[in-house]
């Protein structure tokens, strides 16, 4: 069955990314019958360029070496300008995982009207998740050096409302997917996108532990492969 298929209904998926300051990134996704249709988030252009150059250093130099004062002479951008955003780079930082998120986000409601079943949005979610898996990947480096950094003030907001809205987004995803017949309704979905979740964080350490160079060598025998085998089961009401 077809995600979008039957009566002619309008979901609004709406989602902020906040600072303590405003709220700098607003995205909506209006998903129709037949097509979907997502409007840009509006950002600003210093906006962008400030997340762009953050993740560009960040994989250049790691999170810890990476300054403000890099990101100021990288972006062009005075300190001020950055400060009418954050607080500081952990509160950057967590823009930049928001902003990931928002992407797989952005690119499963448009699998949505292509697909004619399960496989093809899944496979979005799985290979975002897979990119963020890796041990370089800078949305795995960024939400690891966080958990470092618990003892600092505001991180531990930071990581809850990453964590809230990877649940809030993937809760979405399950019941939208409910709604349309291609996921048993018997699950879950706030339970399921939870276990999801804990799957997802394990393999992020896991990864991280073992290092590229004996990812590649065929050393972990449970791999992102697996990962989206456990999702497709479950969802699909296998045991």
């Amino acid at each position: 069955m077809h995600f979008l298929q039957s009566k002619r209904r309008r979901l609004f998926f709406i989602s902020f990314l906040q600072t303590d300051r405003r709220s700098v990134i607003i995205w909506i996704n209006l998903v129709t019958i037949g097509k979907v249709v997502v409007m840009s988030p509006p950002t600003t252009d210093s906006l962008q360029r400030l997340l762009t150059a953050t993740e560009r250093i960040i994989a250049q130099k790691g999170c810890q070496s990476t300054t403000m004062q890099d990101i100021m002479s990288d972006t062009g951008l005075s300190k001020g300008a950055i400060y009418h955003y954050v607080k500081s780079k952990e509160e950057l930082f967590g823009l930049v995982l928001q902003a990931r998120l928002e992407f797989i986000n952005k690119r499963f409601y448009a699998s949505v009207s292509e697909a004619g079943g399960l496989h093809g949005p899944l496979q979005v979610i799985a290979q975002g998740l897979q990119e963020s898996h890796h041990p370089e990947n800078v949305m795995n480096r960024i939400l690891l050096y966080l958990l470092s950094q618990q003892d600092k003030s505001g991180i531990s907001d930071i990581l809850k409302q990453f964590n809230d809205r990877f649940i809030a987004a993937s809760t979405e995803w399950i019941k939208l997917g409910q709604q349309y017949g291609v996921i048993v309704s018997t699950i879950d979905a706030r339970k399921t996108a939870e276990h999801f979740n804990v799957l997802s964080y394990g393999l992020r350490v896991r990864n991280m532990i073992l290092g590229t160079e004996n990812l590649l060598s065929g050393s972990s025998k449970f791999g992102d492969e697996d990962y989206y085998a456990i999702m497709k089961t479950i969802l699909q009401g296998g045991n």
